[in-house]
């Protein structure tokens, strides 16, 4: 029996690959230290769990809920960029929250796309980026993920040479998986082409709290005139570690918020109420919280660095992001992300993702999540050291250690 159309058009999960081997490596006793999925680890703030079993206690939030979020929720959304960019947002008509950004970036495929569109789309990036369209009918072109001369290039041949011409393109920065950030004069110039070309801007601003060095990452919506050609997603599960609660935004351009609205209002009813109302307290209360993250990130981005240097593995430093983008030491490179990645957990006992994952031009680099303490990140890093020390002698049981150096 043949596979669904839709299903057709999906390849295998790769993540999926590395899951089974460490469910299975677990089940047989090992201590697998999982820096690969983005899932926080740190607690929710204590003010926004007691927000939340306070509303979930009164018998009024039990119904269903608002698919496009409560007043209060859009509106607290509202507050935190105009104090954040200084960006104004109506919330009745460029609001919509959503149940997680992933949610919302598929629902917005599904209301844009026709069969057949051109999406230009950052490779490697994360997944929905890409497969959000082409579930939806979709036709992915890619461009490069650095924002620089390259990036606008692709661009440039994407307009001239794609039929038909290309709708949107997507944008994350701080960039999952990559952590490459972007700064206004890039987002001036993405706008300035996008609305020369008609092109709409979709951009994933899921880690805007997250950043170490620099300046705040900026949202596109601070230029001018973006919000004729652009939407903006965000999250509230890295920033408040409320990743399972599942609370995202869409903000930006009325019609394509109108769309999405419309789309979401056919497929859910919202996100549960209190839910919703804990958000709104996250968005409103102190913020001190949001600074504590950050510095906890940034000093588990410090320890892995010197830790795995110390091991023979050289971290690039992320300027921003809860992400390392991570190139595979040379001598294992001829395997492959996938293959190095399940290396890993069979003989160092770490997780990482491979980045095959993210787009074939990621299958160079593992991503590795900011997602364990310290102790556990140093130990990772010993772990990491004894399988380098012993691969030349190790390293034939998996794969001839010639094909792994050419």
């Amino acid at each position: 029996m043949s596979e669904f159309h839709s299903v057709r058009r999906l390849p295998q999960y790769v993540f999926e690959q590395v899951n089974r081997l460490k469910a299975s490596a677990r089940a047989a006793g090992a201590d697998i230290i999982d820096l690969g999925m983005g899932n926080p680890d740190l607690p929710t703030p204590q003010h926004i769990v007691q927000k939340l079993a306070e509303t979930a206690a009164r018998p009024d939030v039990h119904g269903y809920s608002a698919s496009r979020g409560i007043n209060g929720l859009r509106k607290a959304q509202a507050a935190y960029y105009d104090r954040r960019f200084g960006v104004k947002l109506d919330p009745n008509t460029q609001i919509v929250a959503t149940i997680g950004s992933k949610e919302g970036f598929a629902n917005m495929a599904q209301a844009i796309t026709a069969p057949g569109d051109v999406v230009l789309v950052p490779n490697p990036s994360y997944p929905i980026h890409a497969f959000g369209f082409l579930m939806a009918g979709g036709v992915i072109r890619s461009v490069p993920v650095e924002p620089g001369p390259e990036f606008f290039r692709a661009m440039e041949r994407a307009v001239m040479h794609s039929i038909p011409k290309p709708l949107a393109v997507v944008l994350c920065y701080p960039s999952n998986p990559t952590a490459h950030v972007a700064d206004l004069d890039f987002y001036r110039d993405v706008v300035s082409f996008a609305r020369r070309h008609e092109l709409f801007i979709l951009s994933d601003l899921a880690y805007s709290e997250i950043y170490f060095e620099g300046d705040p990452p900026p949202s596109v919506l601070q230029v001018p005139g973006a919000m004729d050609v652009a939407v903006e997603f965000t999250s509230m599960s890295k920033t408040f570690s409320m990743a399972g609660w599942r609370m995202g935004f869409a903000v930006g351009n009325e019609r394509l918020i109108a769309a999405l609205g419309r789309v979401k209002s056919y497929l859910d009813y919202g996100a549960y109420t209190p839910i919703q109302v804990a958000a709104t307290a996250a968005l409103n209360g102190p913020q001190d919280c949001i600074a504590e993250m950050r510095a906890t990130y940034k000093h588990r981005r410090d320890v892995m660095v010197e830790s795995f240097s110390r091991a023979g593995w050289q971290i690039p430093a992320p300027k921003a992001s809860m992400f390392a983008w991570v190139p595979i030491p040379e001598e294992f490179k001829a395997l492959g992300s996938l293959e190095f990645s399940k290396l890993l957990i069979e003989k160092a006992d770490v997780a990482v993702a491979p980045g095959v994952g993210f787009g074939e031009h990621g299958d160079d680099y593992v991503r590795i999540a900011l997602v364990e303490n310290e102790q556990r990140i140093r130990q990772a890093a010993r772990n990491i050291r004894r399988f380098l020390e012993s691969a030349d002698k190790t390293l034939h049981n998996v794969v001839p250690i010639s094909s792994a150096r050419r």
